[in-house]
């Protein structure tokens, strides 16, 4: 989606705003001995309350209101009956349909106690993200995010999973275009044009490369299960830089 008008924007960020609050509330809320669902729970009362549809479930009729992974676990869990326990690492992801329009947000949390390697490795997540959205600008080359994430990841000593990738949002959640790499692929040519509405969502991992689906048809998983955290925001590419959709 290419955002054409000032109308556009504004639902834009009202579903954004929403996504973020709604991950924000479920970080909060996170503690040992909660079930998975019981945090999803959270997640579609405070979307539908402001008459909002989970947008895993609207798209791709995801069993799950939000997705819950629990480490190894990395990307498209399935909230249940899974018990929360101290040291456990976490990724919420958040994405709702608005009026029309999609906002999708996620991020990692470690539960304490947790080590000092974990929790570099989610502050890291975060920088990781960033550097990305820092090197957004229109007319410059769409792969420019995936070749500054890649950088600081390798100055960092981390690896990134190159087999899940940012994509275009909006009208869909999964919108053109529709893969984005938060790594460095020189043979992509596209450019960013004003007013293009994506995500940025690296996968930072300490080792691992790819990820593999479980039985269970959702669930992602680094093939050595090696600790992977996940952060991402919607974004617009504006004149005046990156626009970040889903901040609180």
């Amino acid at each position: 989606m290419t955002i054409e008008n000032e109308d556009q924007l504004e639902k834009l960020r009202t579903v954004g705003n929403l996504v973020a609050r709604t991950l924000e509330a479920m970080g909060k809320a996170l503690e040992p001995g909660m079930t998975t669902r019981e945090l999803d729970d959270i997640g579609r009362a405070l979307l539908e309350a402001e008459g909002a549809r989970s947008a895993p479930e609207l798209t791709y009729n995801f069993p799950g209101a939000t997705c819950i992974s629990v480490g190894p676990d990395c990307a498209h869990g399935i909230p249940g009956d899974t018990v929360v326990k101290a040291g456990d690492l976490i990724n919420i992801d958040v994405s709702a349909e608005l009026d029309g329009y999609f906002g999708d947000t996620g991020a990692s949390f470690s539960v304490p106690p947790t080590t000092k390697r974990i929790e570099k490795l989610c502050r890291d997540g975060r920088r990781a993200m960033w550097a990305g959205i820092r090197s957004v600008r229109p007319g410059g080359k769409l792969n420019e995010v995936g070749r500054s994430i890649e950088r600081f990841a390798d100055q960092h000593g981390y690896s990134l999973v190159r087999n899940l990738a940012s994509h275009g949002v909006g009208l869909s959640l999964h919108d053109e275009p529709r893969e984005i790499p938060t790594w460095h692929e020189p043979r992509d040519r596209r450019t960013i044009p004003e007013g293009l509405v994506f995500t940025i969502e690296p996968f930072l991992s300490l080792g691992a490369n790819h990820v593999e689906e479980l039985n269970d048809g959702w669930t992602l998983r680094p093939l050595g299960k090696q600790p992977t955290v996940q952060y991402e925001h919607t974004l617009v590419a504006t004149r005046n830089g990156p626009l970040v959709l889903t901040l609180v």
